[in-house]
């Protein structure tokens, strides 16, 4: 006799965030990701302090009207609220009292452990929600990968994917593409 195939739920943003005011969570670093409830993995001390050192680079050099969020939600689509390390987004923090954003200039995640999922599945999430620009700081290979231009990408988890993905050491300069006066330097976003 076989077993019934498993059933997964699907969780909309909607259910998810009843969840979270709830406080069913109780403090478990929890994100949905394409209708899965996805478990953050600890961060190590080389991820904390990237995380820190890329914070404060951009902060740095973000002119007025943008504010760097660090690992608070954003509200993509549906099924989607992920807490990305950084997001830089446009306005004053008091803009967001009702509701997370959903547009992000620039999207930052820190990535050791988590980099294959952050590259596939974070990155097809981001695309697919037409954030024009992600980065990932990428700790094992100690280069930031700049992804830019969403398009849809078939093969990718949530269909999109990006046209542009370009590998930086730490010497380089980059900037976002929306803001290129906000440049920083590589080695300044790996701590």
């Amino acid at each position: 006799m076989g077993q019934p195939p498993l059933t997964v739920k699907r969780w909309k943003r909607a259910e998810y965030e009843r969840l979270v005011d709830l406080g069913v969570f109780a403090g478990d670093p929890v994100e949905l990701i394409g209708g899965h409830l996805i478990i953050a993995e600890p961060q190590n001390s080389p991820h904390a302090t990237a995380l820190g050192a890329a914070d404060d680079a951009l902060r740095a050099v973000l002119p007025p009207g943008f504010i760097v969020r660090a690992q608070m939600p954003m509200a993509l689509d549906d099924d989607s609220a992920p807490e990305p390390d950084l997001a830089v987004v446009s306005g004053r923090r008091a803009d967001y009292g009702q509701g997370h954003p959903t547009r992000a200039v620039l999207v930052v995640e820190v990535a050791d452990s988590s980099l294959q999922f952050d590259r596939r599945d974070k990155g097809s999430l981001y695309a697919r929600a037409r954030i024009a620009e992600y980065w990932i700081v990428n700790l094992i290979d100690r280069v930031l990968e700049v992804y830019r231009d969403p398009e849809p990408d078939p093969t990718a988890p949530h269909g999109w994917g990006y046209r542009s993905v370009s590998r930086l050491t730490a010497e380089a300069l980059v900037a976002p593409a929306a803001l290129p006066a906000a440049q920083v330097r590589v080695a300044d976003l790996q701590g």
